[in-house]
């Protein structure tokens, strides 16, 4: 079976790999995506603020997509790796965003691939596998390894050939710095602003945005708009508030995608407002919050608190909720609807029956249960507020799943 590692024109493996060794190695991904980002990052500190910042999510995709469409390949010739491509023209363009050659970036994969050699060796010993089968992996590897250098380039040329001047060049990478985490000084911040001929405001609006974004948005966008529109998750940064004014120029900008407005912060927590906006847009996708062309975080800020932190949340609501664990699911389900409308309107059993459609009676009964079972937890002040955020938080997700 030929090997289909790379395009033709960078040449064939030696030695095509058994499709068996995907099964061997397959198992290894988890641990060997930790190793090689704690390597790069020991190697290249650059890339740990990079792995903590906003496109922290993105890059660890590419890193796992990278890995498993090389496993993939042995396993499936011809495996389709078009998501993996695009995450990999982001590296390249972020590489060109901020200012270095692709030495860096190639340096760090074969960085990668070595760690990779390493761990196949060891499972190579482990399986007994011979020394032909370990060398056809090595070269299959490297040879992969040029492919993904290949395709990073095609992103960092393209950013170099659409840069329409210096100045939008550096003001692109005034925004990936000014989202970095931490947050970079106050002087290297000053000093790009003046290169880019954009004064730093005191507070800043971050805009999160679905891709794809339409070809003309950047060209209706304010002056003194920052916007990266090329990487998976594309933003906007507004200068101050988003005013009337900016709001009107923005939706007009935006016609024909969707978007998040984060809160206005000052530009050190830029990252923050960044945040807030991506998780609202995950919040509508998940079908908590209703979809519209623009909104805002401001608008929705209890349910990111609640919701900020969801597997934290489901023990916060074991703990509070464990005396009514053993009841029947559609009775708890009752007895908590009931418990929430009580504690978050503190109405009269007559008032909870109207706003659940049952006698106050049915109102009373229920009550006296989740009395008996929950006791002090209903008079504690701490115990109260937390069963209330939970009611509240799991009221949202199962609006959510209906």
């Amino acid at each position: 079976m030929p090997s289909t590692m790379r395009p033709p024109e960078l040449g064939e493996p030696l030695d095509p790999l058994p499709r068996e060794f995907a099964a061997l190695i397959r198992p290894e991904l988890p641990g060997l995506l930790k190793e090689i980002r704690s390597e790069v990052i020991r190697a290249y500190p650059v890339y740990g603020r990079l792995l903590n910042g906003p496109n922290a999510d993105a890059i660890r995709q590419g890193v796992e997509q990278s890995l498993s469409a090389f496993v993939d390949r042995v396993a499936e010739a011809n495996k389709d790796s078009g998501p993996r491509d695009e995450l990999l023209r982001m590296f390249g363009r972020v590489e060109a965003y901020e200012g270095r050659d692709l030495g860096t970036l190639q340096g760090a994969y074969r960085l990668g691939a070595r760690v990779a050699l390493r761990r196949a060796k060891t499972v190579g010993r482990h399986h007994h596998l011979s020394a032909t089968v370990v060398l056809a992996f090595a070269d299959a590897l490297f040879a992969y390894v040029e492919e993904l250098e290949a395709i990073s380039r095609e992103g960092y040329i393209e950013v170099q050939s659409r840069a329409a001047s210096e100045v939008a060049a550096v003001r692109r990478k005034l925004l990936h710095l000014i989202l970095a985490a931490p947050p970079l000084s106050q002087s290297t911040v000053m000093e790009l602003c003046e290169s880019a001929a954009w004064p730093l405001p005191s507070e800043v609006t971050l805009v999160a945005l679905r891709s794809p974004v339409p070809d003309q948005l950047e060209a209706g966008l304010a002056a003194d708009v920052l916007a990266d529109l090329d990487v998976p998750q594309p933003h906007l940064l507004v200068p101050g508030p988003l005013t009337p004014q900016r709001r009107a120029t923005l939706e007009t900008a935006l016609a024909g995608t969707h978007a998040a407005v984060g809160l206005t912060v000052p530009h050190d927590q830029a990252a923050d407002s960044l945040r807030w906006a991506r998780r609202v847009l995950q919040l509508v996708d998940e079908g908590v919050l209703a979809d519209a062309p623009l909104i805002r975080c401001e608008d929705h800020l209890v349910t990111l608190w609640l919701l900020s932190d969801p597997p934290l949340m489901a023990q916060v609501a074991a703990r509070e909720l464990a005396p009514l664990r053993e009841l029947a699911a559609s009775r708890r389900d009752r007895l908590l609807d009931t418990l929430r409308v009580h504690v978050s309107t503190r109405a009269t059993a007559e008032q909870v029956g109207e706003m659940l459609g049952v006698h106050a009676q049915t109102v009373r009964y229920r009550l006296r249960n989740l009395d008996a079972r929950l006791g002090d937890r209903l008079t504690d002040p701490d115990h109260r507020f937390a069963l209330e955020a939970v009611l509240r938080a799991l009221y949202l997700r199962g609006r959510a799943e209906r």
